[in-house]
């Protein structure tokens, strides 16, 4: 009986968790309430600071509190052009302006979004990474409900109720810049969890690994592992419908 292989200890936790001691907070929008439904309500950015483990960067942004004497401070993921002592408007009936949250049900077609609700009141979970952005295709009136295209390019249909910030996320082009060093890589993963370095399976022993062993480095059986496979055998191209490189164009339909 081989050992107890990384997937399944990461399973457990342990040294595998997030490391989410420095970081600010969720990044969410308000939560949805009677002025943001029927008008809007106006916000101060106060300051624009770095999440630790995340590529964009958030947004310290007030509002006045609709019932008692007191301001309420939420962290928004920072769109690209935010700047602090901005006035950013979330509700119906807020302007086409880049910062503004609005319901997508309001925004003409080609509008660029990000962080957008998946359901109404999620309070955003859709295009939130660094330099991510969706596009309006349009809306379906009578059910209610507008197609967007996420970053991967999927097309989506939601409810046109679900609430999205107008402009693309900040910090685009991180990627781009290569790490270069192992240092680099070794600070970054630091800042996230313990998922670095990474040592391939072909490389291990049999005993560590399903991949492990063998007068060469390889893996000797098919990647593909079926979903019903017990826990020590799930390494590889887990219930692959296909394998190997994407060849052709596909066809989106709108």
């Amino acid at each position: 009986m081989g050992r107890v292989i990384r997937s399944q200890r990461k399973g457990a936790g342990s040294i595998f968790t997030a490391r989410t001691h420095r970081r600010k907070g969720a990044a969410k929008l308000r939560a949805i309430d009677y002025s943001e439904r029927n008008g809007y309500v106006r916000g101060l950015v106060k300051e624009i600071i770095h999440d630790p483990g995340r590529g964009a960067p958030l947004a310290k942004i007030q509002f006045r509190d609709p019932y008692r004497f007191k301001t309420n401070t939420e962290l928004f993921i920072a769109t690209e052009g935010m700047y602090t002592g901005q006035f950013v408007f979330c509700g119906k009936t807020a302007q086409l302006v880049v910062g503004n949250t609005l319901p997508v049900g309001q925004m003409p077609e080609g509008t660029i979004i990000s962080n957008i609700e998946e359901r109404p009141g999620d309070r955003g979970s859709l295009a939130r990474a660094s330099g991510n952005s969706a596009t309006v295709i349009g809306h379906n009136v009578d059910e209610g409900v507008t197609r967007i295209k996420l970053p991967s390019g999927n097309k989506k249909v939601l409810k046109s109720s679900c609430r999205a910030t107008i402009g693309i996320v900040a910090g685009g082009g991180r990627t781009d810049k290569p790490l270069l060093k192992a240092g680099r890589a070794f600070f970054k993963h630091r800042a996230k969890r313990n998922s670095w370095p990474r040592t391939r399976g072909v490389a291990m022993n049999p005993v560590d690994h399903v991949h492990g062993g063998g007068n060469h480095q390889h893996i000797g059986k098919a990647s593909t592992v079926s979903r019903s496979a017990v826990p020590g055998q799930k390494v590889g191209l887990i219930a692959a419908r296909r394998t190997g490189l994407l060849r052709g164009t596909k066809k989106l339909k709108d």
